[in-house]
């Protein structure tokens, strides 16, 4: 029997509650599937940085490096500084662990509503790949004559070619598996089938104007995606990207972009396909300890009341499966979602369930 040991942050709010039950359906899955997951807690988060004055251990990434994997619930609520924890816990954390790759699914479950007029599950149905370790985020920059008429501000957008071409392959490779020459992406045009082209890849920038950053983005693409004869490429920028989203979501099957932009349209891709309340992420080290998580926030309104839809979690930790190796046990969870969410939820909303937080985690246990 194979042996997982995974680190986890539950953080703030309601982020104990949806990992409770993402720990539930990791276990029943584990079962069923012939695995075993150690835990181990850390306490890092609002709560503790209020209690203790601390934001993070100086050992933590190296400690956090011994295991195979980390789940995060969600850090931060309303009594702490807006900020502070997002770079003090989720950036550092990124940066020193190499997450360079934040992979976000964007994948409409059957009987969630959309705010998209006549799009089903057939038509959302993509993944954004997003680079997690340069550009804006790095925090270069700086500013003089605060408060005066005269302050500069700057915040410089930097990357090196290396973490262009790692995210780049990543994406061409996630493309690549995702669809065979036996199941092909189903956007594909006939002509395109007849070309060999298994799927489809579109690189988001903005290079008519932010020609170095980006243009240097485009080269590296043209020039890997000789590598991919069976991935089709195409370019758009990314203000043509949020109304293809919306208008045309079914045109995308990968994206990949950077650091700010894969930030902006993630979330816009997230409300498209439900909300936060069903999406889940992951910030990967390919070679290394990757981090899932629910991407939507720890909503302190809530607390304890055992209403927060907790699907994202476990969406999180069918990303962690699939990642650790465990595709089937993987695959199950996310039948399961798609089974609780078609058939048994009143809605996704916190509240409007009719289902309280455990008891949907036992809904997805029961229907693995």
């Amino acid at each position: 029997m194979k042996n997982y040991n995974i680190a986890v942050i539950p953080g703030d709010g309601t982020g104990p509650e949806v990992i409770a039950e993402a720990v539930k359906v990791l276990d029943a899955a584990g079962r069923k599937f012939g695995f075993d997951l150690k835990y181990t807690k850390f306490p890092w988060g609002g709560d503790h940085y209020l209690a203790t004055g601390e934001i993070l251990p100086d050992d933590a990434a190296e400690t956090l490096k011994k295991f195979d994997a980390m789940l995060l619930g969600a850090i931060g609520g309303n009594k702490v500084k807006p900020g502070l924890l997002e770079k003090g816990i989720l950036l550092r954390l990124r940066f020193e662990l190499d997450q360079y790759i934040n992979l976000r699914p964007v994948k409409l479950y059957p009987g969630v509503e959309t705010p998209l007029a006549n799009k089903t599950s057939d038509s959302i149905d993509y993944v954004v790949v997003r680079e997690n370790s340069g550009g804006v985020y790095t925090g270069m920059g700086g500013s003089v004559a605060q408060g005066t008429p005269d302050e500069v501000a700057c915040q410089n957008w930097v990357y090196t070619r290396k973490q262009v071409d790692r995210c780049l392959k990543f994406a061409f490779e996630l493309a690549k598996k995702r669809h065979s020459a036996a199941d092909p992406w189903k956007g594909l045009s006939a002509e395109d089938k007849a070309a060999g082209y298994t799927a489809n890849l579109t690189l988001v920038g903005k290079t008519n104007v932010l020609t170095y950053v980006c243009g240097m983005w485009e080269r590296a693409f043209n020039e890997m995606a000789k590598a991919y004869p069976m991935v089709k490429i195409n370019y758009c920028h990314v203000d043509a990207t949020t109304m293809w989203m919306v208008k045309n979501p079914e045109w995308f099957d990968v994206i990949v972009t950077e650091n700010l932009m894969g930030d902006i349209i993630t979330d816009l891709a997230a409300m498209t396909a439900g909300g936060m309340g069903v999406s889940a992420g992951g910030n990967l080290n390919p070679e290394g300890i990757s981090m899932f998580e629910p991407i939507g926030g720890s909503a302190p309104k809530y607390t304890g009341l055992g209403v927060i839809n907790p699907l994202a979690a476990v969406g999180a930790a069918a990303m962690m499966l699939d990642y650790l190796g465990e595709h089937e046990a993987a695959a199950s969870i996310e039948k399961s979602i798609a089974f609780v969410t078609g058939n048994k939820l009143k809605s996704c909303a916190a509240g409007k369930m009719g289902y309280s937080t455990s008891q949907v985690g036992d809904l997805v246990v029961e229907n693995l």
